[in-house]
């Protein structure tokens, strides 16, 4: 019992030594490790969604201090608009359940994506801590910067959607005048205001996309200034399907704000390579003849120098 015990710990110890950057520099891994590697880190990934959607469910209904409740959030777009566009507005701006278990469903929907949104760095770093390993050094700092300019740029562009929501609510509800007034019911109006976070969102990294192509020298910046009228027009296109509601508000909102972060992205791209330009003359590439052997950089990459172990250390002090 003790030797079998005693083996299961040296198997976990081992276990732990191979996806240890110290200990396994490079990530050297059989099939079978990377199976149960990803296994474990999806476990992981797993309680931490689990975890942040019972805080977005507890949330729902109970404010944190000086934080509002979650439900105040999501129902404020609709509590601004005017009162008399509302059903029993007067009364307040509660929304209409059609059927019993509607609002347990929406709140438990809300919660889940708001703790999804909050334990993000959780889960995050276990799809970093699974991937990390095969990256050498540059590529890690490249993909930490794109995760961080993806991550500000999904932000602002859920804010920007959240802003104009009421806006959007209004322009639609004022359709029809007097002779109509809006009952609307909880699970339509969750999805719509989810859906244009998300849609905002993940619109809003198209031109993170365009700089990272740039980097990479799949596109370049005459290219995109070529295809800046093509781009505009896709834009809107892309918009007019991706907004739901065909709500003309939002689209041209979307369109707008998507324009001028491509602009934005084409400039960087033409920096960049102004920058490339200067280089390439420095190191004499346009003079080269055509039977002469570009000066390329022959030394292969590395990954990091791993830190010296205890026992390295021993060993070294027993021979000094």
């Amino acid at each position: 019992m003790a030797d079998s015990a005693s083996d299961k710990r040296g198997r976990r110890g081992s276990g732990r030594r191979r996806r240890s950057r110290r200990h396994n520099p490079d990530g050297t891994m059989t099939l079978i490790e990377h199976i149960y590697e990803f296994r474990r880190r999806l476990g992981f990934a797993l309680l931490a969604l689990l975890a942040g959607g019972i805080l977005g469910f507890i949330w729902f209904k109970y404010t944190i201090r000086p934080i509002p409740t979650l439900g105040e959030i999501m129902t404020g777009p609709y509590c601004e608009v005017p009162a008399e566009r509302r059903l029993n507005g007067t009364e307040g701006c509660r929304l209409l359940q059609t059927v019993p278990f509607e609002a347990f469903m929406i709140q438990l929907k809300v919660g889940l994506m708001a703790g999804a949104v909050l334990f993000a760095p959780l889960w995050l770093y276990q799809l970093w801590a699974f991937i990390a390993p095969g990256l050498y050094s540059k590529e890690r700092k490249y993909a930490l910067t794109f995760v961080g300019f993806a991550s500000v740029l999904f932000a602002g562009g859920a804010m920007l959607a959240y802003l104009l929501i009421p806006h959007a609510l209004a322009l639609l509800m004022s359709f029809g005048g007097d002779s109509f007034v809006t009952a609307l019911t909880g699970d339509k109006y969750i999805s719509f205001v989810l859906a244009l976070l998300v849609i905002f969102g993940v619109s809003f990294e198209l031109p993170l996309l365009l700089v990272m192509l740039n980097r990479v020298g799949v596109v370049r910046y005459a290219q995109l200034k070529k295809w800046r009228r093509g781009i505009i027009f896709a834009l809107f296109v892309f918009a007019a399907f991706a907004t739901p509601g065909n709500d003309p508000f939002s689209m041209l909102a979307l369109a707008g704000a998507l324009t001028l972060l491509c602009e934005l992205a084409i400039q960087i791209a033409r920096l960049h390579d102004r920058k490339l330009e200067r280089r390439r003359k420095e190191e004499g590439w346009d003079n080269l003849a055509d039977d002469e052997a570009a000066p390329f950089d022959y030394t292969p990459s590395t990954v990091d120098e791993p830190e010296p172990t205890r026992d390295a250390r021993a060993r070294t002090d027993d021979v000094t």
